[in-house]
């Protein structure tokens, strides 16, 4: 007897379980061997989600459970967590039939709950309720879920959805409980629920309907090309196949044949001869189709409908790197190969939009936010390109005559003692207070309304303000008229005036005027900024300057010099630093800092000009 499909995502705030929960799922579902080695967080598979500890990307699995003499093939997706990346989530929805709902035990539903919340109840899921991490000493399973109830309510749950199953469950110990008295064994409670709670995929009534099939992942593979995941939605489909593919308007892209359908099963892409109705699976063959496309049999005339992904909300420009110091470490430099890479990444992440600038050499990036764009720049930087990055913009748009600008909802869990000095720095950067309370543990925990621009850069300082102990949670709310002007970063520049290596002679003399971005012995160049001046304006410093030496002082005396360790930028950091005069120059080898306008002369005839027009 087949398997029946069961097809469900895991979605929840980022850090409350979601990969760890999915481990012991692969565990306990026997995906591994007894003998296999297992990664920890086996699902966040690239370098930059291990290193940040996050998921970026939506992946799938497949897991065999037997039940009542019946078996059954659930197909798991775990989703991102963090708001930047939420076109993922919005994609996903589309292809599962029901969701976990992960809530954190000891912090409650946050802001990017419910967002992932919203499109899921948005799209007439019936989530299941898992209240992970209960076996944390400072858990309240009991206020956590009396919070996720009124969430439920707050954003217009139907009768039947806020009448969701609840688990407690431990995703690192691997189990689950109906109440948190039973025997805490397994996550048997777990896949039971997700078998009775999750609908058959409604596709299956229609596989003896033509062949359809909608491409909610895009990937390529140097073997197989163009690799496009989505669910079967109608038929039934074999390897070999001819086919078509068509827009979201209906207009014929390609016809092809299909050269091999690859289905889930573990953490593997397994290759399969046939594949019908409700279940995921991928397929390769074809060269044009995106996200959102249909494929299906010759005479397919209408598209499936796709989710409309909420619009970007923040803008770069990547340029070409032209410092001096350009094509040094990197060896994707010019504009085309540039272009190339951004239209590819706009292309399988429907969240990120590029635009061609007046500029030949320069492209506008807009998406989600600091950090999706940042991975995007970290990831080229891997790849080994060369570019320069603008300073973030936040898109605005007009309504009846009025500038609208995007606002955010900000929740900020921070100790009580440090409470006043967030609230200060927020009402500077136009945010509005609508909420604080005692979170526990001395915390308090304080929601802002705030525009996306007065947030570009206040995370660093958020921290330093809080001595590293607040958590800051940011989530897209709306849009609301013009707040006015917010004022910029406090401090000046420390400019580099010439062309050459840094001195520890140099360095040691300009500690007085400010922090370092550079150590001694670094290539430096004319219009590079090497670090903050303690003072608000801008400052052009020589920092090659050797000591002079005499028959009486001996170059030996530079030894006892000892600089003070240089603050080293991350790229989020520095592309939040810079104004909007200035540049990161990025290359896989640095992340430098420069001013547009590497002439000193031409920065002052820029300044005039600027201030000639008001």
């Amino acid at each position: 007897m087949a398997a029946q499909l069961r097809n469900l995502a895991i979605i929840a705030h980022v850090d409350h379980g979601k990969t760890t929960l999915v481990d012991q799922m692969l565990a306990q579902g026997g995906a591994f061997r007894e003998n296999e080695a297992r990664a920890e967080r086996a699902m966040d598979s690239g370098d930059l989600e291990r290193e940040r500890g996050i998921t970026i990307l939506a992946k799938c699995t497949s897991i065999l459970r037997q039940a009542d003499g019946q078996e059954y093939r659930i197909n798991v997706v775990d989703t991102p967590g963090h708001a930047d990346f939420g076109g993922e989530v919005e994609r996903i929805l589309g292809m599962v039939d029901s969701c976990v709902l992960l809530v954190d035990a000891a912090e409650g539903p946050m802001p990017q709950t419910k967002f992932v919340l919203s499109k899921a109840l948005a799209r007439g899921l019936r989530p299941m309720v898992v209240l992970n991490k209960v076996d944390r000493p400072n858990a309240d399973p009991d206020q956590a879920l009396s919070d996720i109830f009124d969430m439920f309510l707050a954003l217009g749950a139907s009768d039947a959805q806020a009448d969701f199953p609840i688990l407690y469950a431990s995703g690192k110990e691997g189990w689950a409980v109906k109440a948190l008295g039973d025997e805490k064994k397994d996550l048997t409670p777990l896949f039971d629920l997700i078998v009775a709670h999750t609908p058959e995929p409604a596709p299956v009534k229609h596989r003896n309907d033509p062949f359809a099939f909608l491409v909610t992942m895009l990937d390529a593979d140097p073997f197989l090309g163009r690799v496009l995941t989505g669910r079967i939605e109608s038929g039934k489909v074999k390897v070999g196949d001819n086919v078509k593919a068509i827009t979201r308007e209906g207009r014929e892209i390609e016809r092809g044949r299909l050269t091999k359908l690859l289905a889930y099963r573990g953490l593997k892409r397994v290759p399969v001869d046939s594949a019908e109705a409700g279940d995921i699976v991928a397929i390769a063959g074809l060269v044009e189709p995106t996200v959102s496309d249909t494929i299906g049999t010759l005479d397919l005339i209408d598209p499936i409908p796709s989710t409309a992904i909420d619009p970007p909300t923040l803008a770069i420009t990547v340029s070409i790197n032209d410092s001096p110091l350009a094509g040094r470490a990197g060896d994707k430099v010019q504009s085309r190969v540039i272009r190339d890479r951004l239209m590819r990444e706009a292309e399988s992440n429907v969240a990120i939009r590029v635009r061609e600038t007046d500029n030949r050499d320069a492209y506008e990036v807009a998406g989600r936010g600091e950090l999706q764009l940042g991975v995007l720049i970290e990831t080229m930087r891997r790849e080994g390109f060369e570019v320069s990055i603008s300073r973030p913009k936040v898109l605005v748009r007009q309504e009846d005559g009025h500038m609208l600008e995007p606002i955010e909802e900000v929740v900020i869990d921070v100790d009580n003692e440090f409470s006043g000095i967030v609230i200060e720095k927020m009402s500077i950067r136009k945010g509005e207070l609508t909420d604080m309370r005692p979170s526990g543990g001395d915390k308090t925990r304080v929601v802002f309304h705030a525009p996306s621009r007065g947030l570009i850069g206040y995370h660093g300082e958020f921290l330093t303000d809080t001595r590293g102990s607040g958590v800051m949670n940011r989530l897209f709310h709306g849009w609301a008229a013009w707040k006015g002007e917010i004022p910029g970063r406090r401090n000046g520049a420390l400019i580099s005036n010439d062309t050459g290596q840094s001195t520890a002679y140099a360095l040691w003399n300009l500690e007085e005027r400010g922090t370092m971005f550079i150590a001694d012995g670094e290539d430096v160049y004319g219009g590079m900024i090497i670090g903050e001046n303690s003072r608000g304006e801008d400052l052009e410093v020589n920092p090659l300057k050797g000591k002079k030496l005499t028959n009486v002082r001996a170059s030996g005396k530079d030894e006892s010099i000892r600089l003070t360790p240089p603050r080293r930028l991350t790229l989020e950091q520095a592309i939040a630093w810079i104004e909007d005069d200035e540049l990161v120059e990025v290359t896989p080898a640095a992340i430098r800092l420069r001013k547009q306008y590497l002439d000193s002369n031409e920065r002052k005839r820029q300044s005039r000009a600027k201030e000639a027009l008001g």
